[in-house]
């Protein structure tokens, strides 16, 4: 389905531009905690374009989600592209989806200026709900522009989903999402910024790049640091972006790229920056995401020591950030200004919401008093082995 308004908008500029435009890739998502990630995706090329005897798009296509019991879904990403200046409004798995911001990619071939486009829309939500199993795209259409980008070779369209997942069992993590859209050829650097390799253990890099071929390898490289990367037998030295996925292990992703690189060979501890250099000689590759993952310090977590309980959903319990993801054995204890012991939890537990679970009691309640508390944080954690002690305030409207 089309956003008319938006195409005629973008047409319009384009009638006062003829320059070749992208958008840098930037940081836009970070997490740190146990976290890991993954892509899940699909074409809807029916063949590599530079094969097509006709030009060709399919109206749906599936991939699946399968992650592990243990694996909680934290956040989800969903990347739509295509020839052309775009379609804004798909349908994923029966639900009607909006771009909450769009990419735009022009280049001049030969004389001819080329547009291609990509969507993004944070699907988190719809992901938590369905969980595992089977994603389909369907209705993005690029049926205006695949008559002009098939003489050339570039008509492609296709969709990925970034997850960001929650599991006990991983290190603590920072995984950094990074988005925009840039392409080559000839060449593309990008510099990565706000990481942090505690140590290079476990690092990797996952890349959503659009219409790459396969039979395209006319001075290819993806360079990290300076180094040269190759994951084979998905992604050779020559060939890095080739229409594989490297999480399903196919080498039928018609023109898209979902690869995930190991690349703790290519980082070193301390390092706050990344370099990625992308050379190609012919093929067009556009780079949409990247996802980095690195082992990370822990931070102490970030007390809020103040609470609200008049059930506006302000400030209703007492929130610790970094605590919970990090510190799985953490304890604590809320006193009251007598000493009298009121509250205690941990990760099984919810946050404190103002009302005692010992034996203390406040006229005849469970309901702790506005008043001042002091809580004891004991994180059990070999790095922080001495308690946070600290004082917070309990406010209720009607005391």
């Amino acid at each position: 389905m089309k956003l008319k308004l938006q195409n005629i908008i973008f047409s319009i500029a384009l009638l006062y531009s003829c320059t070749i435009f992208a958008q840098d890739v930037s940081l836009m998502a970070q997490f740190n905690g146990r976290y890991d990630f993954t892509f899940i995706g699909n074409t809807l090329n029916p063949q590599e374009n530079s094969f097509q005897t006709s030009p060709s798009i399919l109206p749906s296509s599936s991939a699946t989600l399968n992650l592990d019991s243990k694996s909680v879904i934290k956040n989800a990403y969903l990347y739509w592209a295509g020839s052309g200046t775009g379609d804004f409004e798909i349908t994923l798995n029966s639900t009607s989806i909006t771009a909450e911001r769009t990419f735009a990619y022009q280049r001049n071939n030969f004389g001819l200026l080329l547009d291609y486009f990509s969507a993004f829309k944070d699907i988190t939500e719809l992901v938590k709900q369905t969980g595992n199993g089977i994603y389909t795209l369907s209705n993005l259409d690029i049926s205006d522009v695949i008559d002009d980008h098939f003489t050339r070779k570039t008509n492609f369209a296709g969709w990925a989903i970034i997850i960001i997942y929650k599991n006990n069992n991983i290190p603590v993590t920072q995984i950094n999402v990074y988005d925009g859209l840039q392409a080559v050829p000839n060449a593309l650097s990008i510099n990565l910024t706000n990481i942090e390799v505690v140590n290079n253990l476990d690092s990797k890099i996952g890349f959503v790049a659009w219409e790459g071929d396969s039979n395209i390898r006319v001075t290819e490289t993806l360079k990290i640091n300076d180094y040269v990367v190759e994951q084979l037998p998905l992604n050779p030295a020559n060939n890095a972006f080739n229409g594989t996925n490297s999480i399903t292990g196919s080498s039928t992703l018609y023109n898209m790229d979902l690869d995930i690189y190991d690349i703790q060979n290519y980082v070193q501890k301390d390092d706050t920056s990344m370099d990625i250099e992308l050379t190609s000689g012919q093929d067009v590759v556009m780079i949409n995401a990247v996802v980095t993952k690195f082992t990370a310090k822990k931070n102490p977590p970030i007390i809020h020591n103040y609470i609200s309980a008049n059930g506006d959903d302000i400030n209703p319990t007492f929130s610790i950030e970094g605590l919970r993801d990090v510190f799985l054995n953490f304890e604590i204890e809320i006193y009251n200004r007598w000493g009298q012991l009121v509250w205690t939890g941990d990760n099984s537990t919810p946050d404190w919401d103002g009302l005692s679970n010992q034996e203390i009691r406040f006229d005849s309640t469970t309901i702790s008093p506005r008043d001042t508390y002091f809580y004891i944080l004991h994180l059990n954690d070999p790095d922080y082995q001495t308690p946070l002690i600290g004082y917070l305030y309990l406010f209720r409207k009607n005391q």
